[in-house]
């Protein structure tokens, strides 16, 4: 079989990843604090015997789109929005400690409070946070939690503890299957940002452009075709080719 046929079905696969890369971004458009996956195709060069002139495609993972979404005022008491290069610490599935910018934060039943994705949020000694039963709740913009416990008048506003919040740029983190970030070295630790480094009250918005999401999944299909109808000319080139050697003979 004529070896084009096998170049073309490379371009036609990394087609296809794109095109799940593009679909994902749009599943997540209303998703608070997502960043949009991009991904890229590149030339690789296939290697072995004779002259060097077919060139594979190779679908490459480009990172995420670290520009900041649109902020949305909810006026929630458990809603915040970070400031940027700014986030939560959260422990993820396997117990590690992982970051994300989802600030629609909810409280579990037994007091605990997660992300929407029900990821425990941690505090500034890397435990998961946990408020007892309180009548208000409070979240300041430096990160600091404080309640009015059960049965107190407001003036009784005690504080519990502060949300591990860091400091980290889009270079320093890497996205996880599960959608968290990780800090690409481990060995130096992310630390606590200084300051204001939320706005409470407000969620940020999905960065992904629908509309441009939708366009560049068109083009993709499109590539697709084209792609898959070089493999069935070249299919044909050698059905034919074939025949004639046949008839030859």
């Amino acid at each position: 079989m004529d070896k084009a046929l096998y170049i073309a079905m490379t371009g036609a696969r990394a087609s296809l990843q794109a095109q799940a890369t593009v679909s994902h971004n749009l599943a997540n458009v209303d998703t608070a604090g997502f960043k949009a996956v991009l991904a890229n195709t590149e030339a690789f060069p296939v290697r072995g015997a004779g002259y060097p002139s077919r060139v594979a495609a190779l679908h490459v993972d480009q990172g995420f789109n670290s520009s900041l979404g649109a902020m949305r005022v909810t006026g929630n008491a458990l809603d915040v929005s970070l400031h940027a290069d700014r986030w939560l610490a959260v422990q993820s599935p396997d117990g590690g400690e992982a970051y994300t910018r989802a600030g629609n934060l909810s409280l579990t039943p037994n007091g605990q409070l997660v992300t929407a994705g029900g990821h425990p949020l941690l505090d500034e000694g890397g435990n998961p946070m946990v408020l007892p039963p309180h009548q208000a709740l409070e979240i300041g913009q430096d990160g600091t939690v404080s309640i009015v416990p059960l049965g107190e008048g407001a003036d009784t506003m005690a504080v519990l503890g502060r949300l591990k919040v860091v400091e980290a740029r889009p270079e320093q983190l890497t996205r996880g299957q599960d959608g968290l970030m990780r800090n690409t070295s481990p060995q130096q630790a992310l630390l606590q940002a200084p300051g204001t480094v939320m706005t409470t009250g407000a969620v940020e918005e999905s960065n992904v452009d629908a509309a441009g999401a939708l366009v560049q999944m068109i083009q993709i299909q499109r590539q697709f075709e084209m792609q898959v109808k070089v493999i069935k000319t070249g299919d044909e080139n050698a059905r034919t080719s074939n025949s004639l050697l046949r008839l030859g003979g």
